[in-house]
């Protein structure tokens, strides 16, 4: 019976740093958009954007004004938004988005992190080759047709559309795309479960179970770092 409570509380404390981490996460974008276009969202579409993920993840809208708040304020705290490329173990690229208030602390946790973890940070352009970066929106499927969908998108930078495991349907469009695919889904109604820039691997590296633990071991501790935003690897 112990240890059964032990490994349901090691559970809950890992769904509780997975949430505040993306509480975090979501902070610092709602800051960086704020800074970039205002606090009004009604003329912020990256703001609006913040505001769907952050009720993705369950962000209280407490959190969410919270945030609004100290970007307007006297004590802002400006975010550098900067890209860390690299190799985890057996071969597997690694791209990590960050935004930070220190470029000289972030790079060194992060050398530290791939160089305990058996990997190597790399130069920039060393492995973003193989990413190609795209808008993903995750939509709701009820009174979505995928088909109609599709042909009407088309015109707004669709380069993909499918189902994930939970049946949303999802939609990818070219980087440049991103903000003309927002735009065409508002004006049909449809708010986003999420909306997101992200980056695809071009081609993908398969490794047997123990290799692929060490890979995704230091995926988790690169997310862990309070800098880091997103990770990236092409791990099949």
């Amino acid at each position: 019976m112990g240890r059964i409570f032990e490994v349901r509380k090691s559970a809950m404390f890992a769904r509780w740093d997975k949430m505040a981490k993306n509480f975090t996460r979501i902070g610092k974008e709602i800051a960086i958009a704020v800074k970039a276009g205002g606090p009004d969202p009604d003329n912020n579409s990256a703001l609006r954007r913040c505001f769907q993920n952050a009720k993705a993840v369950n962000m209280p809208k407490d959190r969410v004004e919270a945030a609004i708040k100290r970007a307007m304020g006297k004590e802002m705290v400006n975010y550098d938004e900067l890209v860390y490329e690299g190799y985890a173990p057996h071969g597997v690229a690694v791209m990590v988005e960050s935004a930070t208030d220190n470029g000289t602390r972030t790079v060194a946790n992060l050398r530290a992190i791939f160089n305990k973890g058996g990997g190597a940070m790399g130069n920039s352009g060393s492995v973003g080759f193989m990413f190609n970066r795209m808008g993903e929106f995750k939509l709701p499927s009820e009174n979505i047709n995928i088909e109609e969908m599709e042909f009407e998108a088309i015109d707004y930078g669709l380069e993909e559309i499918g189902e994930d495991s939970e049946g949303h349907i999802i939609i990818r469009t070219g980087f440049n795309d991103f903000g003309k695919m927002s735009d065409f889904l508002e004006s049909k109604g449809i708010i986003p479960i999420q909306a997101e820039l992200t980056r695809i691997p071009t081609t993908t590296v398969e490794l047997n179970e123990e290799q692929s633990k060490d890979v995704l071991e230091l995926v988790d501790k690169l997310e862990q770092d309070e800098d880091v935003q997103k990770v990236y690897h092409n791990l099949k």
